[in-house]
């Protein structure tokens, strides 16, 4: 066979992705298999396709040995000698450019998918922790126990299965947890005499009010939740802890649970957060804001979108770090994601499905299904950042109580 241009022997660079691949392509009706007989596709034979198609068009027969007795066609002489040099580069250029085309086709085949971020595997690694925190403590100042009171307005059923969720978490992990249930007829004076009362026991390190308060009263719930000392306010979200975390004082304030969970499976990735752009969809003052304190005192670019962004399938595209708290179900959809990017969803939804019992199920505020094709990693709902949530109110009244030690060994 007459070999043309023989320095372009061997496979393309282009195709160097898509070696050990075993994805089926098929363009334009021409089904190749992106495997070793992919690879034998050389630039020399795509180019003598073309020559042979220029010589067919130019009406000048050719062979790539010399012709039979008589015939008219030309020889490999003839042929290397009408070929210019320029004629040459133009058909490898066009052979290089088809191979290109083959080889993003096959990378796009190849796409992973996203890395499961698991919040029921790392907030498990975090108890055990914590487990051993509470009996460092235990040894080195007996009877002592770090403790937590959860106060709560009225008989919600999902706010009774959180609680419950909570209580049964602290036990695990040695914590001494109390739930204190107001009826629902409590007023805010009530409330707010219960909380002064937890607030003046040295033997509580962590309070937290359960919301929503489930009150046939008025009751202001940010003066509720500003009532709770900010040294006992293991939910974080008081103003005086939200106002420290705002200023990068997150050493000296307790950072709001959900978000320090995110921060937590963030971690697990391994992706450094600095220098990141990150996108916080949602702005409340339990996910969203403080997230978004959280990843520009880590050092991330951050941008908040909310209900009154325009553009948000263009912010989310630039997203390396994606943390959804929007509240609204499947709402980002995978096609808006950033390939490779790090998808946090603290969404908790509720969608018909007539495959259950209870004919819902729970999904969160990313369409996981699409999402999970173009993501590096990817946070589970259920099992992502739920399990988190609970585990950091662990550690921080953990952090609580071993303030506490630390101010009373000062005050000795």
């Amino acid at each position: 066979m007459y070999k043309l241009a023989s320095e372009q022997r061997g496979p393309s660079k282009a195709l160097s992705g898509c070696q050990g691949s075993s994805r089926d392509l098929d363009y334009g009706g021409v089904h190749m298999i992106c495997t070793g007989a992919f690879e034998a596709l050389e630039a020399e034979a795509i180019g003598l396709i073309f020559l042979s198609s220029v010589f067919v068009t130019l009406g000048l027969p050719y062979f790539t040995e010399p012709p039979p007795e008589g015939g008219t066609g030309r020889s490999k002489k003839h042929l290397e000698q009408f070929m210019s040099s320029a004629l040459r580069s133009a058909m490898l250029s066009l052979a290089s450019w088809s191979l290109r085309l083959s080889a993003e086709g096959c990378q796009a085949s190849r796409r992973s998918i996203a890395t499961v971020v698991s919040g029921n595997k790392t907030s498990k690694l975090v108890r055990e922790r914590l487990k051993k925190d509470v009996e460092k403590m235990k040894s080195q100042f007996s009877g002592f126990r770090p403790s937590l009171v959860v106060l709560q307005v009225g008989d919600r059923d999902d706010s009774n299965l959180y609680i419950s969720t909570k209580l049964k978490a602290a036990a695990e992990i040695g914590i001494d947890a109390k739930h204190i249930r107001l009826p629902k007829s409590a007023t805010q004076k009530e409330v707010l005499q219960s909380i002064m009362s937890v607030n003046e026991n040295l033997s509580v390190h962590g309070l937290i009010v359960q919301l929503p308060l489930d009150s046939i009263n008025r009751i202001d719930t940010e003066l509720i939740t500003n009532a709770v000392s900010p040294d006992k306010d293991v939910d974080g979200l008081s103003c005086i802890n939200a106002g420290k975390l705002s200023r990068g004082d997150l050493n000296d304030c307790f950072i709001p649970c959900t978000p320090n969970g995110c921060m937590e499976l963030i971690r697990q990735t391994g992706v450094s957060v600095a220098g990141k752009h990150a996108v916080v969809i949602g702005r409340s003052k339990i996910v969203g804001a403080p997230m978004h304190d959280l990843l520009l005192w880590n050092h991330a670019t951050v941008t908040t979108c909310h209900s009154k962004t325009p553009d948000l399938p263009e912010q989310v595209g630039r997203a390396d770090i994606l943390v959804v708290g929007a509240g609204r179900a499947e709402m980002v959809r995978g096609e808006w994601v950033k390939e490779g990017a790090v998808v946090i969803d603290c969404g908790i939804n509720h969608i018909p499905d007539e495959t259950k019992a209870s004919g819902k199920r729970v999904v969160g505020d990313v369409h996981y299904a699409s999402a999970n094709q173009r993501a590096g990693f990817i946070t589970p709902v259920p099992g992502g950042v739920g399990p988190m949530t609970v585990a950091m109110l662990m550690e921080n009244t953990v952090q609580s109580a071993q303030r506490f030690l630390l101010g009373s060994q000062s005050h000795m």
